[in-house]
């Protein structure tokens, strides 16, 4: 399966100098979030994708003009084809504005959800804004990553964390990173093509969680 994963900055070849071809052979757009919805909603469009996202720390702006087309996943974990990808989308709090929270109130979001991981059997893809602590993240409180997300990749080692925040001309800019878990751990900034083996997700409907694969096996 090839996603084509997005954040924080537009593509303009994607936009501006869109052809159908720069899109050929993806299955699936995920953005990380800090995105102009309309931009979102052209590529959709434009591409007859699926495209599911988080929200960043700057997207506000989703509450009166939402990306239409797609699929906020902020807070489940949805199956695409058999691929679980959670989504987790937000910075850590420096202001008083919606889509920051703290350590705490992030842990308490992955608190709230061990119910859906025990339903689902874990997931694939960790899909968030900010980054994990010490993995791509800064020393700067809004920058900073969430040790939460750690404890996360640990428990239920998934294969891919995607995530945005941190721009490339922020300084020490890498893409791809190794996590303990054995998940790579991936800054999607601008954006980022994902190649995710067939070996790298169980396939749809046997993830060994009983009554998840029989709802998985009666989507329409």
């Amino acid at each position: 399966m090839k996603i084509l994963c997005l954040s924080d900055q537009e593509d303009l070849g994607l936009w501006d100098y869109y052809t159908p071809e720069k899109l050929k052979g993806i299955d699936l757009i995920l953005s990380c979030g800090d995105l102009d919805p309309a931009y979102l909603e052209f590529l959709t469009t434009m591409s007859n994708l699926p495209l599911l996202y988080v929200r960043g720390n700057h997207d506000t702006k989703y509450d009166q003009k939402p990306p239409l087309g797609c699929i906020d996943i902020d807070d489940q974990v949805y199956n695409f084809k058999g691929l679980r990808i959670l989504g987790l989308g937000g910075s850590m709090r420096y202001g008083n504005r919606a889509d920051m929270y703290s350590e705490a109130e992030m842990a308490k979001r992955i608190r709230r959800l061990k119910g859906t991981f025990s339903f689902t059997n874990g997931f694939d893809i960790l899909l968030s804004h900010a980054p994990a602590e010490n993995y791509g993240d800064q020393e700067d409180l809004p920058h900073h990553g969430f040790a939460c997300f750690n404890a996360l990749l640990n428990a239920y080692q998934p294969k891919y964390m995607l995530y945005g925040h941190v721009h490339q001309n922020y300084g020490d800019f890498q893409r791809v990173r190794n996590h303990p878990c054995g998940a790579q751990v991936i800054n999607c900034c601008g954006k980022y093509v994902l190649d995710v083996p067939d070996t790298a997700y169980p396939e749809r409907g046997n993830t060994g969680s009983f009554f998840y694969d029989w709802a998985i096996r009666h989507q329409k």
